[in-house]
């Protein structure tokens, strides 16, 4: 009789029990999904961006359903890092969960100082960082789209924080791959893509846009063959591991991103559809792992067919 699959993955150093995590923003802080899923099980639990102090976020309306997707401009709302480490973090704590903090700034200092203050807690498996935001200081110009502020920032993370770090990358640019490469000559322990596709959304009848922020970024299956390509392209680009995002509903998404090149993959906006879509998602994985007689999910990873 075959053993079980090992799922194992790792991820610049980082030892997960599987390759499957939760998308930032999405899994709320972990708490709220307690009653559908087992935490503990996952491969990690990434917690919604937390800055140095609480954000409010954008005025309502805020999230739009949009064909094979959604649209929304939540704002990064948060509760900021002094009432993350008092009051979400133990919670998780005390289920044996695997955390990762995804972390946002407008500065490169910010983002220096919540490194610092996540690094001095042994329960926060690895940090990952949403470059997406504004660098203030240049304009607004978002740190994601421009590979020197990218390489910038990675390094003035990874020199204060003691877990490995992951750089989070938006597909709004012109070649992510110079973007991730940036990320690792700036010693990301991996890169994590892709964030959400700016969007819009209009009401034909109000004439007006569905969004109080007039744009939004777009996720779920509408993403997925710009999220799947994007990954296939930068795992071919940087030798640091790479975690897949977008569009991913069923455990053949997640498959189709390992076989991409993915180590592992991320699952969001399927949480607001089905809670219970992560756990669902690893019994397929290893399911398929069995029914191809393959002993690791490792062996799945940039298995796409050489004449692909």
């Amino acid at each position: 009789m075959m053993n079980s699959p090992d799922l194992k993955v790792n991820i610049g150093g980082l030892i997960l029990k599987n390759p499957v995590l939760t998308a930032s923003g999405t899994f709320g802080y972990g708490e709220e999904f307690a009653p559908f899923v087992n935490l503990h099980r996952l491969g990690a639990v990434v917690v919604k961006g937390i800055s140095l102090a609480p954000r409010a976020g954008n005025p309502p309306p805020r999230i739009v359903e949009t064909a094979c997707g959604m649209l929304n401009a939540i704002g990064l709302e948060n509760v900021g890092v002094d009432r993350f480490l008092a009051e979400k973090l133990p919670y998780l704590r005390g289920l044996g969960a695997t955390v990762i903090v995804n972390i946002l700034g407008e500065t490169l200092d910010e983002y220096r100082e919540l490194a610092r203050r996540l690094g001095e807690e042994g329960d926060i498996a690895a940090i990952e960082l949403n470059i997406s935001c504004p660098n203030v200081k240049k304009g607004g110009v978002a740190f994601g789209s421009d590979p020197k502020m990218a390489r910038a920032v990675t390094e003035a993370v990874c020199r204060h924080a003691r877990q490995p770090v992951i750089m989070k990358l938006s597909p709004n640019v012109t070649d992510i791959r110079v973007i991730a490469r940036a990320a690792e000559e700036g010693g990301a322990a991996a890169v994590s893509l892709i964030n959400t596709l700016l969007g819009m959304a209009i009401d034909a009848e109000t004439r007006r846009p569905k969004l109080a922020n007039l744009v939004g970024g777009l996720s779920g299956p509408a993403i997925k063959p710009v999220a799947l390509r994007m990954v296939w392209q930068v795992a071919s680009a940087v030798k640091i591991p790479v975690i897949g995002i977008g569009g991913i509903v069923t455990a053949v998404d997640a498959i189709e991103f390992l076989l991409a090149g993915a180590t592992a993959i991320e699952v969001g906006t399927a949480n607001f559809v089905n809670p219970k879509a992560t756990e669902e998602i690893l019994a397929g994985i290893r399911s398929y792992l069995e029914r191809h007689k393959m002993q690791s999910a490792r062996e799945l990873i940039g298995a796409l067919a050489p004449d692909a």
